[in-house]
């Protein structure tokens, strides 16, 4: 499973006319395209950044789709106000839900970098110490970790059922974050607590 990620950070009034354009015509034409499983879009209302992801089946689709996202991404970008349009391309590498988390839970984003002979060992931790740690926070709701293996990058989402319980469980789980990845030896480079605006991913479980 692959995604590709486009970030923007635009003007935070315009964040409800960027969720409507991808809600009502970027989602139901996406889905309709070979290899697409889902679309999910992460939004923080006191910066204005925005985060769009688009999930398939292999890197074949995900490739195929280029024209139609360059489309997407230049309104996405005129919609909010933005000017540059950050696009990064990940291996779906750990996905576990315990439940759905749905349209408007919150969720804490945390990106990182690694030494690429590192990556497999670090997504073997993930799954056996980190992730049940993770699930065991009230609210919690589904976890994944996105890598980009050419770039030795990173990028786990832990979804909460809402944005307050994402916001009580904050100090612990990024003290959970941090002495994982200190004891792996990645290196953190920014955190998010963002909104889920929109929750329409379709990717099997990996664990």
């Amino acid at each position: 499973m692959h995604a590709r990620s486009t970030s923007i950070r635009g003007n935070a009034n315009n964040l409800d006319a960027g969720i409507a354009y991808v809600r009502d015509e970027v989602l139901p034409s996406i889905g309709e395209s070979e290899g697409c499983v889902g679309l999910s879009m992460l939004t923080d209302r006191e910066s204005g950044r925005c985060i769009v992801a688009t999930a398939w089946t292999d890197e074949q689709a995900m490739r195929a789709s280029s024209e139609e996202a360059r489309t997407v991404r230049h309104r996405l970008l005129h919609t909010l106000g933005g000017e540059h349009a950050d696009v990064l391309e990940w291996e779906i590498a750990v996905l576990h839900r315990d439940h759905p988390a749905g349209d408007g839970a919150g969720a804490q984003v945390t990106w990182a970098r690694i030494s690429p002979t590192h990556i497999d060992d670090l997504l073997d931790a993930y799954r056996s110490n980190l992730m049940p740690k993770l699930q065991e926070l009230p609210g919690f709701c589904s976890v994944s970790m996105l890598v980009d293996r050419r770039n030795a990058r990173t990028v786990s989402v832990t979804s909460f059922e809402s944005r307050e319980a994402a916001a009580l469980m904050r100090k612990h789980a990024r003290s959970l974050r941090e002495q994982f990845s200190q004891a792996m030896g990645a290196k953190i480079v920014d955190v998010a607590e963002m909104d889920l605006a929109l929750a329409h991913l379709r990717v099997p479980e990996t664990v």
